[in-house]
């Protein structure tokens, strides 16, 4: 054992001896003591307090040392105490000694310290005021921006002269970044001593000038604040700032299109006013002085100013913008100054941020709720963005219930009351709460699914919740009161239910339902008022008082039976201990009761308690948000915020826009061979007019890049020669341009216009040669301005190249081409006109493309819906055979009138195969009517039909159809199970148009839901003369189940019946007017060859449908 400790202890000794000689070799020194962190871990716990004012310690020693790198590196440590939210105000002295250091990092370091605490340690920064002003002048840009900052934020009225003269001279400084910190500065100057606003307003105006993009932004900010009301201050910059407004920051960009905004409303006429654009502006040659005169005395149309185009052309592309704020600014901005027909190229950019934040969401949907109450037709392509998620908030939820409510119409219904009636079974009652109030909403809007919706809420009456049935009977109870005659047995339904409801708004709501009807259900009235006089004074508030109203009501139609309930009810309510219920008794006894001190006003208690009352108004909560300007705080809120500035009204006439021209420095001798260069190329005309030009960058949105950037690339070597056209010729043009680009934004190219334009132009020149003034040739200073062609050229290609459609001033450059390459480039042009280079943007994603026209829009309630809602199966159907939702295929358009025959009024039909609101024997049919005109369309309607005894459910008159828009409606016609055409005439105001509807003999059915054990069985019934049948040779590409089903489909409305068999494929319908049984089946046999048998007993049907799906089955 000895033996054994004795070698261990000399082994343990021999590796100390190798250690010890090792940490010789390596100049090292074993440590006796244990190091600070050491001794920290066996010190006794410090609270937090001593370990900051520990740290705070080590940091002044720091601040204090004599090592550049001992500072750095405490001043970063302090940057990120105040980045993490502590304290460090005690550092202040030790940091503000630092102000003076030569190093660069440390400085910025301290004036960010600086700029965070200046306005606690007021005292202590007024030491080092001087070093402020030295730093000032430092050549380093940050460094006379942070001292500019740090000396701005110095609130001490004592040094406001100082400020002023900082503010100037960092107004006029070299840098951008410094004078952009001069504009921050104004307003923090303005703050603290308003009595400055003269002198501010100067160094303002200054700013205004500057052509940087890091300025506008800022000095845009301060002029809101100090002096939004000096709209004079805009008018020589607002070109400038137009175009600078795609290259400014993202926040600046939200701030100049909100000034812009309040700018534009000043100073354009609306573009909204009720007037007719003639098709004919110029005097025909031959024109007599008395026609001059009546053309005079005219009301002239609406021509849009050319400044006016160039704001809404310039702040377009910014719908692409990555930040949400510049895509709701340039939204309301469209909103509130475009052109009604030009609003709805925003709706994409809005549906897209839809995906963002929910924070985000919220304000996005908030305004859409306000614009789809105006405009329901924006929105309507993109239902589907506005469909509840289970991940949504209730606040998010509640929002896109409203905006599903807005676009409700005939065409749509059925598909959001589908919506409706999976989110009443949602397990966040208040969601599930507002989703009813959305049906009653639907149904007094839309006077065909009243009936349909009032019957689905009584149904849910019998739902366990508490909250659903509730609210059911408030919206019941408004329901009712439109047409209170013909459901008096719902009243009798919720009278049995009343003692199973629990919630006071909903037992009120009955309890005023049985009063205020209470003749129509004279024996169930007083046995509810009994019941609850003997629960009277265990109810709520708003329950006693519609009690006592029930029973003065009754007193007074049924005195006999009431008497005793009544008195005995006003007794109660006498010794109440709510003073309201007490009054009402008081008011109600001496009201009824007849005595010596009630007078003459008893005689008039039924007139009083049963005089008629209106129905209420169920309206949308965003009805009124409209007086407030999109993407505010006040329009969230719906109340004016501090700092609202109200839109005002658009002037009558237009004030002089000669205020925005900017002074042309005249041109210096070296320019003059290029002027006369110009003026000599000026004479040939341009091939293209601005009008088509415009026409088509509103038209289509990709006219390519590469043809945009090579137009602007050329236009480039040619800007000297065009910059010489007179202003008046130029700005003349502009109008017609900005005129015709108004009028046209569907796209739609009309070749005749173009080509009357141009001859019209050049006629213009050819009579007109001396209208042009001097020509001026300070190019680069029009630039500037942005007031010249130049400027609106490089705009233009600066907009091409980010993506947005290519301008007018492209082409309006290459003026000097030769005739020769104006030939080939006319017959190019139309080539690219019609089929342009699709541009990739953020707008064109998948998920949010609109609708195709011919889409299926159900423009009824399906079936489905009629037995889930309303609990009623459809009348002449059997319990084996129920009519189903048809499936969903591709929707053939047909064209019902084109635009050419109908002077501009276009229509096309397709049938949406659901169920005809109006009429179960009517076939629903919708059109898309669509104004191609050049002005306003009013009164369409249906005219006279043949033949006369032809059943045609029409659509309401449409009031006005404006230019270039459309309209989607909903028609019932009752073929008579026949493909005979239905012949009607189209109106206007104007003109009467005859078409016809023609109807495939598939679009005659409806799918019927069938076993296979029961298709037999019927198929059996209809055999001999009223069985159809073919052998068929079938496409190989034709034989799989899912091919069969969707070519039979297609050409079909039936429906899918299972088989047991791979080789048997069954179908079964009813025809829509006569509810006859179709059967159609489909026996697979050996090398593509099928037996197709169609079973029904309208024979003639029978052979049109088995030829037309023979065709369909046989083609490949």
């Amino acid at each position: 054992m000895d033996a054994g400790l004795s070698s261990l202890r000399s082994d343990a000794v021999g590796a100390m001896r190798t250690a010890l000689v090792s940490a010789e070799n390596l100049q090292l020194s074993l440590r006796t003591g244990l190091s600070q962190e050491e001794q920290a871990l066996t010190q006794t716990k410090r609270s937090p307090k001593e370990i900051h004012e520990s740290g705070n310690e080590d940091l002044k020693e720091m601040l204090e040392s004599n090592k550049e790198s001992l500072k750095l590196e405490a001043m970063k440590r302090v940057v990120g105490l105040i980045a993490k939210g502590k304290n460090a105000s005690e550092l202040f002295p030790a940091v503000v000694k630092n102000v003076a250091s030569k190093n660069i990092e440390l400085k910025k370091l301290v004036y960010v310290y600086l700029v965070r605490y200046a306005e606690e340690q007021q005292d202590l920064a007024l030491l080092s005021i001087s070093t402020f002003q030295r730093a000032l002048k430092d050549p380093n840009q940050f460094i006379r921006a942070s001292a500019l900052r740090v000396l701005s934020s110095i609130r001490v009225p004592i040094i406001v002269p100082i400020m002023m003269l900082a503010i100037k001279e960092s107004a006029a400084d070299l840098s951008p970044y410094v004078r952009k910190t001069s504009a921050h500065a104004i307003q923090k100057l303005y703050s603290l001593d308003p009595d400055q606003k003269e002198q501010l307003i100067e160094v303002i105006e200054k700013l205004l000038k500057d052509k940087s993009t890091l300025v506008a932004g800022s000095v845009v900010m301060a002029f809101e604040e100090v002096c939004p009301d000096r709209i004079d201050l805009i008018h020589k910059n607002y070109r400038k700032l137009c175009n600078l407004l795609v290259d400014v920051e993202e926040w600046g960009q939200v701030v100049i299109i909100s000034m812009l905004t309040r700018y534009a409303r000043t100073q354009f006429t609306s573009p909204w006013k009720d007037v007719r654009h003639s098709v004919n502006n110029e005097k025909a040659f031959y024109d007599s002085d008395s026609e001059e005169k009546k053309d005079e005395t005219e009301a002239k149309p609406y021509i849009m100013d050319p400044d006016h185009r160039l704001l809404l052309r310039n702040t377009k592309p910014l719908l692409q913008s990555r930040n949400t704020a510049v895509v709701m600014s340039v939204a309301q901005l469209y909103w509130h100054l475009a052109p009604k027909h030009e609003v709805s190229i925003v709706t994409k950019s809005l549906v897209r941020l839809l995906r963002s934040h929910r924070e985000v969401q919220y304000i996005v949907l908030q305004n859409i709720a306000t614009m789809s109450i105006q405009r329901k037709g924006m929105f309507e392509p993109y239902m589907k963005s506005f469909y509840v998620r289970s991940t949504d908030a209730t606040h998010i939820k509640t929002l896109k219930l409203e905006i599903l409510t807005n676009l409700a119409n005939e065409a749509n219904i059925s598909t959001i009351l589908r919506e409706f009636q999976t989110y009443v079974k949602s397990q966040d009652k208040a969601f599930a709460a507002a989703t009813i109030q959305a049906i009653g909403r639907c149904a007094t809007n839309i006077s065909e699914v009243t009936d349909t919706c009032l019957n689905g809420l009584v149904l849910l009456l019998s739902n366990r919740d508490e909250t659903v049935v509730a609210e059911s009977v408030v919206v019941i109870k408004k329901l009712l009161q439109t047409q209170p005659t013909q459901h008096s047995e719902i009243i009798k339904h919720m009278a049995k239910l009343f003692d199973n409801i629990t919630v006071p708004m909903a037992r009120a709501s009955i309890l005023w339902l049985m009063g205020e009807y209470c003749e129509r259900v004279p024996k169930i009235a007083p046995d509810v008022l009994r019941k609850m006089a003997k629960t009277f004074t265990a109810e709520e508030d708003i329950v006693k008082l519609q009690t006592v109203n029930l029973a003065a009501k009754l007193y007074l139609t049924n005195s006999k039976q009431t008497k005793l309930l009544t008195q005995y009810i006003l007794n109660l309510g006498k010794y109440d201990q709510s003073y309201d219920i007490r009054d009402r008794t008081r008011f109600i006894r001496q009201l009824i009761v007849p005595n010596e001190k009630s007078g003459a006003l008893n005689k008039y208690a039924r007139r009083i308690l049963l005089a008629p009352k209106p129905a209420p108004v169920l309206q949308s909560a965003f009805k009124d948000r409209d007086r407030y300007q999109l993407g505010t705080l006040s329009h969230s809120l719906n109340t004016k915020a501090s700092g609202y500035q109200e839109l005002s009204d658009w002037p009558e006439v237009a004030p002089d826009q000669s205020v925005r021209n900017v002074e042309v420095i005249e041109p210096i001798k070296e320019w003059a061979p290029i002027v006369g260069k110009a003026k000599k190329t000026k004479s040939d005309e341009k091939f293209y007019s601005d009008d088509e030009e415009e026409k088509e960058e509103e038209g289509s949105e990709s006219s390519g890049s590469d043809d945009s950037s090579s137009s602007s690339s050329s236009s480039e070597g040619l800007m000297l020669f065009s910059g010489s056209e007179s202003e008046e010729e130029s700005s003349e043009e502009s109008e017609k341009t900005s005129s015709d680009s108004g009028q046209s934004s569907s796209g739609s190219e009309k070749s005749s216009s173009e080509s009357d334009s141009e001859q019209k132009k050049k006629k213009k020149t050819k009579k007109a040669p001396q209208k042009k003034s001097k020509p001026t040739a300070a190019d680069s200073d029009s630039d500037e301005n942005g007031n010249g062609p130049v400027a609106q050229a490089s705009s233009s290609s600066a907009e091409s190249s980010s993506g947005s459609e290519s301008d007018s001033e492209d082409d309006s450059n290459s003026d000097s081409v030769t005739p020769q390459k104006k030939k080939s480039d006319a017959k190019s042009k139309p080539k690219v006109e019609v089929k342009s280079k699709k541009e990739v943007s953020l707008l064109d994603l998948d998920d949010f493309s609109p609708a195709p026209t011919n889409a299926p829009k159900s423009s009824v309630i399906s079936s489905s819906l009629l037995s889930d809602l309303e609990g009623l199966s459809l009348s002449n159907v059997s319990s084996t055979m129920q009519l189903t939702t048809p499936s969903f295929c591709p929707v053939k358009t047909y064209e019902l009138l084109h635009h050419m025959t109908g002077k501009g009024l276009s229509a096309k039909y397709h049938f949406p195969r659901q169920p005809c609101l109006y009429q179960p024997s009517m076939v629903s049919v919708q059109v898309i009517l669509t104004n191609g005109s050049d002005h306003c369309l009013e009164e369409i309607h249906i005219g006279d039909r043949s033949p006369g005894s032809l059943s045609i459910h029409c659509f309401n008159t449409i009031e006005r159809l404006e230019q270039e828009a459309s309209v989607t409606v909903s028609m019932g016609i009752d073929f008579s199970d026949s493909t005979q055409a239905a012949n009607f005439q189209l109106c206007t105001k104007e003109n009467q148009f005859s078409v016809s509807i023609q109807p495939a003999v598939g679009e005659l059915l409806m799918p019927s839901s069938l076993n296979e054990q029961d298709f037999c069985k019927e198929q059996g019934k209809l055999l001999g003369m009223n069985e159809t049948s073919a052998t068929i040779t079938m496409a190989t590409a034709n034989s799989s189940s899912q091919a069969i089903n969707k070519h039979v489909l297609s050409v079909a409305n039936v429906g899918v019946v299972s088989s047991s068999h791979n080789n048997f494929h069954r179908f079964a319908g009813r025809t829509v007017s006569s509810s006859a049984l179709v059967l159609v089946s489909l026996e697979l046999k050996e090398s593509s060859t099928a037996l197709l048998t169609i079973n029904t007993d309208k024979s003639v049907m029978a052979s049109m449908l088995l030829r037309d799906l023979k065709q369909a089955l046989a083609q490949a």
